[in-house]
């Protein structure tokens, strides 16, 4: 494929940015080489030069005229909590490199456990509540956790899943402690207020285990370092630009967790964050106007709904500087319906990159709307822009099986559909009891690095940018050949009265039977399939991308995944299929 239509002045002030970007990280990286990394010294950090500015506000509730009352901590403050809180935490066993499970909905005492863990040393373990109550579970047998913090209806699991808890010997309620025994955050709240003492912790100490979606297998947990969260901290300061006294709306909470460390005001959105396809767009639009909000991360379904509705009326966010999209492909017209809401200047992002690697590349809304969204539309598949100065992104040969020593032999050709890789510090490199996981997705390279296998799908053009074509267990193996999921169902999509689609095959690879379903837009949910699968399959023969699927499926609701509402459950849709 070749899609080489930059115009050279664009490529040289991309490498230009580029350059600046990779100056500033490094530059941030030698002042942390020589001393322990630890991402709680910056809000240390803030807490002195901004000591009055609000670090974490909350919608505490409504007046008698419905407006928003909301609460915050400053800089200082948030500081000062996590500070109390650690000594607490400690005085009751929770000590460095104590795995602690921390089930806490968004809130302020989220953000001041969080801290204080970190200070502490201790390991927080994250599992997303909105993958369900048995995966879940699962996660946090498997982290083998030695402390629990959690919200009341958190503390119930222990009472039905109680197996799952027999390495916990440390209980804290955060809100009212009930019939179960352990402490309530108010009792360890340790006060009068007096620093704590951050813990000189190494560039490779574990800091976290954060658990993965799930959508493609079982979740796994991704360890990260200090050193993993420091250049996840440079390089999302160095990329967007961020400034200290920004003010972010992140409606997925575990993004939230940078703002304060980049001096940024975190604006609790009212909003459930394990279903933001159904988030209310009039309370995250008030949101951004009420607190002037300059940046916002948001999933594909949250985007959809709030510029829907903001286009309907007529509706400008004129404090927004820039938007970050990301948790699934972000289609082009999600992009162009709300690009709409936002003043001249500001830009809409999409980084790529997963759980175990992140960021990995990005690329804004104005080169996808001005040249790459006509060549996804054609099957090109959907680009997620260059790699982030500091990272090495290749792309291998395409293979189910362990690879274990990396070989410039592995490396496709120019043009080529391959699987992502990545290498850097932003890179896990092992999940937690997981050898099996790490043979399958961890590639030994020269002086110990670690290559991560993404299990995605892309190619390269001749400006160095990736193209997303699907994962690469959602490939389906025919007798004519693979088919990938992105580039197939865009020939789809394309059709007005189909909301989305979805490649699936049934059968053994490699004589499977490709099945593309079609959800329906809602207001053509009436129309007639017969006529409506005879235009689709015309389509399809048309391109040669798809000229050989002859079978078309209509679902009602194409199961998705609950953290974002976005990614497609293909496996799910297989199944029924078949």
């Amino acid at each position: 494929m070749d899609t080489d239509t930059d115009r050279d002045q664009n490529m040289d002030r991309d490498t230009d940015q580029d350059q600046i970007i990779g100056e500033e990280a490094e530059s941030i990286e030698e002042e942390e080489a020589d001393g322990p990394v630890n991402v709680s010294y910056r809000l240390r950090e803030m807490g002195e030069q901004y000591p009055f500015r609000r670090a974490v506000i909350y919608p505490a509730g409504w007046d008698e005229n419905g407006r928003v009352a909301y609460t915050h901590l400053t800089f200082a403050q948030l500081d000062q909590d996590s500070d109390c809180l650690a000594h607490g935490l400690e005085g009751v066993g929770v000590k460095r490199g104590v795995r602690t499970v921390l089930m806490v909905t968004p809130s302020i005492e989220f953000f001041a456990l969080t801290f204080a863990l970190l200070k502490i040393g201790a390991v927080p373990v994250i599992v997303d509540p909105g993958m369900g109550v048995k995966p879940m579970v699962s996660c946090l047998r498997e982290s083998r956790p030695e402390a629990f913090i959690g919200i009341p209806k958190a503390h119930f699991l222990r009472r039905i899943y109680p197996g799952a808890f027999k390495t916990v010997g440390i209980w804290i309620t955060v809100g009212r402690r009930l019939f179960w025994s352990g402490y309530s955050l108010q009792q360890i709240r340790e006060l009068p207020w007096r620093p704590y003492p951050i813990a000189e912790t190494e560039k490779d100490e574990t800091a976290a285990i954060l658990f993965t979606t799930g959508s493609t297998g079982p979740a796994k947990g991704a360890v990260y370092t200090h050193g993993m969260f420091s250049a996840q901290l440079r390089y999302l300061r160095s990329y967007f630009d961020i400034r200290p006294g920004e003010v972010d709306l992140p409606t997925f909470p575990l993004f939230s967790l940078f703002d304060p460390a980049l001096g940024m005001t975190a604006v609790i959105p009212d909003m459930d964050p394990t279903r933001p396809a159904h988030a209310d767009p009039e309370k995250i639009i008030e949101a951004i106007l009420n607190q002037g909000v300059t940046n916002m991360f948001a999933s594909p379904a949250l985007l959809r709904r709030v510029g829907d509705y903001g286009r309907e009326n007529a509706i400008v966010l004129p404090s927004l500087k820039r938007v970050i999209s990301a948790g699934a492909p972000v289609a082009p017209e999600i992009i162009e319906t709300f690009s709409h809401l936002l003043p001249e200047g500001a830009e809409i992002h999409t980084p790529y990159g997963a759980t175990e690697a992140l960021p990995v590349s990005c690329i804004g809304s104005r080169e996808i709307l001005r040249e790459t969204r006509k060549l996804t539309d054609q099957g090109f598949g959907m680009c997620v822009g260059r790699p982030i100065s500091g990272l090495d992104m290749t792309l291998i040969r395409i293979t189910d099986d362990p690879i274990e020593k990396w070989s410039d032999e592995l490396l496709v050709g120019p043009s080529d559909i391959g699987e992502i890789t990545v290498r850097g510090d932003v890179v896990s490199r092992e999940y937690f009891q997981r050898p099996a996981a790490d043979t399958l997705s961890k590639i030994l390279g020269p002086q110990g690095t670690i290559w991560h296998r993404m299990g995605d799908l892309g190619w390269m053009d001749k400006k160095g940018r990736i193209w997303y074509c699907g994962r690469k267990s959602h490939r389906v193996i025919t007798e004519h050949g693979p088919l990938y999921t992105i580039p197939c169902e865009a020939i789809f999509n394309s059709h007005p009265s189909v909301f989305r689609s979805a490649l699936v095959g049934v059968g053994t690879p490699p004589r499977q039977k490709p099945i593309i379903c079609i959800e329906l837009k809602p207001g053509s949910r009436d129309v007639n399939k017969e006529e409506l699968k005879r235009e689709l399959l015309n389509y399809a023969a048309r391109n040669p991308l798809t000229e050989h699927i002859q079978t078309i499926l209509f679902h009602k609701g194409f199961p998705v995944d609950i953290r974002h509402n976005a990614k497609i459950f293909r496996e799910k849709l297989a199944v029924w299929a078949k």
